[in-house]
């Protein structure tokens, strides 16, 4: 996700999608097993048309996918998104990091 100023634009859209309690929720099903929509709605406490407007925002944040199997459209995680978000937020730590101990050379230096 770092380096390209479009993929970065990204974090915020997917950070917005994660924020969502109920998303959360349903992300973390659809990472333990690929699941249809009616059994989300059977362990996620949200009506059916609820669960399907959570998982297109959740799909256009790049984090779920459908696929069909049988009659059913079942959703599954995407991890590749989750490791580039987290690959983006660890970059950004690190920074933080090499600031603050930057500011604490030149503390001491002063004490």
């Amino acid at each position: 996700m770092s380096g390209d100023d479009g993929v970065v634009g990204e974090v915020p859209a997917v950070l917005a999608a994660l924020a969502d309690e109920t998303r959360w929720r349903i992300l973390t099903e659809v990472g333990r097993e690929d699941l249809s929509a009616s059994a989300l709605a059977a362990r996620v406490p949200v009506s059916r048309q609820a669960i399907a407007k959570h998982l297109a925002v959740l799909t256009e944040a790049g984090l779920v996918d459908s696929m069909r199997s049988g009659r059913e459209v079942r959703y599954r995680a995407l991890g590749a998104r989750l490791s580039a978000l987290a690959t983006e937020l660890e970059t950004i730590g690190r920074q933080w990091d090499q600031r603050l101990a930057a500011i604490k050379r030149i503390a001491e230096r002063l004490d």
